[in-house]
């Protein structure tokens, strides 16, 4: 799992350790040190904690003019053990949605399994977005089919056109266009 690290060429746009609306606002990377692990695999130093044992995030752009924020995501989401959502939700989303942040990005291939629970996070998160919209983009088949089995899918749009195959050949902002008019399409139906 060390040889994953986080898509790097959108660093050229933006850098959540520089951004000061960011959560991970002034955090100092050491690429030499090794330190996070995953269930005793150690991750990439550029992952970002965030509350949760076996899940780390990184916020790969924000732009608060338009709303939205992609984030990419390594490990394994469990709602079960961990609570992952809760963690999630309180301490990274909430803190987006204070700037103004209603569209959320998130990249799950990378994503190992999932564990569910119960969808109140999920429906809480879906409610303060009001007129954003959460995408779950190139999660695997079986993390579909389990985050289906808790209805997730009712609150985090994913499957089908959001397997977006080539979405590293995309500068951040051709990508939000990209989902937002998916999720557009999707909401006219």
């Amino acid at each position: 799992m060390h040889t994953i690290t986080p898509y790097e060429r959108w660093n050229q746009y933006y850098n959540s350790s520089y951004d000061d609306r960011s959560p991970f606002a002034g955090k100092e990377y050491n690429y030499d040190l090794y330190s996070e692990n995953i269930y005793g695999y150690y991750i990439d130093p550029a992952w970002d904690f965030f509350g949760s044992e076996t899940l780390y995030i990184k916020i790969l752009f924000a732009d608060y003019d338009r709303g939205f924020a992609v984030m990419e995501m390594i490990g394994e989401w469990n709602d079960a053990i961990n609570n992952d959502i809760m963690q999630l939700k309180r301490n990274i989303i909430e803190h987006m949605i204070d700037f103004g942040v209603n569209k959320f990005a998130l990249v799950g291939e990378n994503i190992m399994n999932f564990h569910g629970s119960d969808d109140c996070y999920y429906e809480e998160w879906f409610d303060d977005v009001e007129d954003g919209w959460i995408a779950g983009v190139n999660f695997k088949d079986f993390v579909i089919d389990e985050m289906k089995n808790y209805n997730i899918d009712n609150y985090i749009n994913m499957s089908g056109s959001l397997q977006i195959e080539k979405w590293r050949t995309l500068p951040p902002l051709r990508f939000f266009e990209v989902v937002n008019s998916l999720i557009a399409r999707r909401l006219a139906i």
